[in-house]
């Protein structure tokens, strides 16, 4: 088998390839055997007619053309793995010689995956949540305690925002009853924003027996519903002073409020630690997503799409549900929920064609050693024998799919260690605060 690569416009390239008459007649072969387990020729079984009986009494014309049809995906594979083509989409075959006679040619148009240089991923500059704890968030902290042991009294009073009022609410559309909409001795604090955007601004001033009336679309829907809340009551919170004596009977290994105020900090700023962490990763991977330039490749954004929707079925389909059925109770319009996957999937794209230009750009390769270091890793997370799964990567031929993926990882490694990490206010973010716990690298 002879072949040949020609470059063409659009991020394709043309493959020839020639197969001979000698090793085409083993494929013409194979067709011959699968025949005969489709056709009954007298005094054979099935399946067991040589193929000079099928060939005498069907010709070659079929069986020529059964093997054309069936081998030239398989010399098409190699020839793809021969000059290493990336593809990204089923490529568009034309047989051009040989399907009568001779040798077998035909042409294999392949949209392959684009390589492209950015500039700007040194020193990338990735804004991450801030790190520091203010006096503010610490006292909202405490309040919301306080508030847990305070008591509600009565006021005769408008209602005003951080009061508490008890409400019977009721949702409808065309007379219809919405769900979630329609319930009594509903307790609220006034300022929460539930429910509809203007509901707070017209609750603020009510009293006892006020009776409001509006039509607005609540939150997370574009439908209109008419809205009545009844106040039944309106309660603010009375709150103990806050002394060294009310935390040391309220607050578990705390004894003053000096005390309890750095309690509280620590466990602030170790929560913001770890939310850092947990996002650093694709906060990363979004800065430099956002240095790819080029119209992306449609087919790979197609591919990564239907991949996302496969996988979310097969979830779906796990847990005995549907997602349709899933879509109706979550109440999400198809094609919006459609829409945000599919916006995931440009994400995804630009993220590997980033990762693989760094990678390229900075001469980050994966070696055999790292592969088989991989191998080693996925064979003990799915709890196999390494040579196994190296022989599913083989027959798949998959392997030159798992060292890009390294050489990806390695990209991202890469990036982490030289961005410039700033929080929402400009101020630098030490890397090595982040780095000091593992962040989830290998799954990008």
């Amino acid at each position: 088998m002879r072949t040949a690569i020609a470059a063409l416009e659009g991020n394709k390239v043309r493959l020839t390839v020639e197969v001979d008459e000698v090793e085409f007649d083993r494929s013409i072969d194979q067709a011959f055997t699968r025949l005969a387990k489709e056709i009954n020729l007298p005094g054979f079984r099935q399946g067991k007619a040589p193929r000079k009986v099928i060939e005498a009494h069907i010709g070659t014309g079929i069986a020529r053309s059964r093997a054309i049809q069936d081998s030239l995906p398989e010399y098409l594979a190699e020839a793809v793995r021969e000059h290493n083509v990336d593809l990204i989409a089923t490529p568009d075959i034309a047989v051009t010689s040989g399907e009568e006679s001779g040798p077998v040619v035909f042409d294999a148009t392949c949209e392959v995956r684009p390589e492209i240089d950015i500039a700007g991923h040194k020193g990338l500059r990735v804004e991450m949540p801030a790190l520091s704890v203010d006096d503010a968030e610490i006292d909202e902290v405490m309040a919301t305690e306080r508030r847990r042991h305070g008591t509600l009294v009565d006021v005769d009073r408008p209602a005003a925002t951080g009061d508490v009022l008890t409400i019977d609410l009721t949702g409808t559309r065309d007379g219809t009853p919405v769900p979630g909409l329609n319930t009594a001795d509903w307790v609220y604090e006034l300022g929460k924003g539930w429910v509809s955007p203007g509901f707070d601004g017209h609750l603020a001033g009510a009293t006892a027996g006020s009776r409001i009336e509006y039509s607005e679309a609540p939150n997370g829907t574009e439908d209109v519903a008419d809205l009545v809340a009844v106040v039944k009551k309106v309660q603010q919170m009375d709150l103990a002073d806050l002394t060294d004596e009310w935390v040391d009977g309220h607050v578990a290994d705390c004894a003053t409020v000096a005390e309890w105020r750095g309690s509280v900090r620590a466990r602030l700023e170790e929560y913001k630690l770890n939310q850092a962490r947990s996002v650093l990763v694709d906060n990363v991977s979004t800065s430099v997503a956002a240095l790819v330039a080029i119209d992306l490749p449609e087919a790979m954004v197609e591919g990564d799409f239907r991949s996302r929707v496969r996988s979310l079925i097969e979830r779906f389909a796990a847990q005995g549900m549907s997602l349709e059925h899933w879509l109706s109770a979550t109440g999400q319009p198809p094609e919006g929920f459609l829409e945000a996957v599919r916006t995931e999937s440009r994400k995804a794209v630009r993220v590997d064609l980033a990762l693989r230009a760094v990678a390229r750009q900075e001469g980050i390769e994966a070696d055999d050693d790292d592969v088989e270091a991989e191998i080693a890793r996925i064979a003990m997370r799915v709890n196999q024998k390494a040579d196994k799964v190296r022989r599913l990567y083989d027959q798949n031929d998959a392997i030159e799919d798992l060292r890009a993926q390294i050489r990806k990882s390695k990209a991202l490694d890469w990036l982490i260690e030289h961005a410039a990490l700033a929080a929402p206010d400009g101020s630098p973010i030490d890397a090595s605060l982040l780095l000091a716990e593992d962040t989830g690298k290998d799954e990008a």
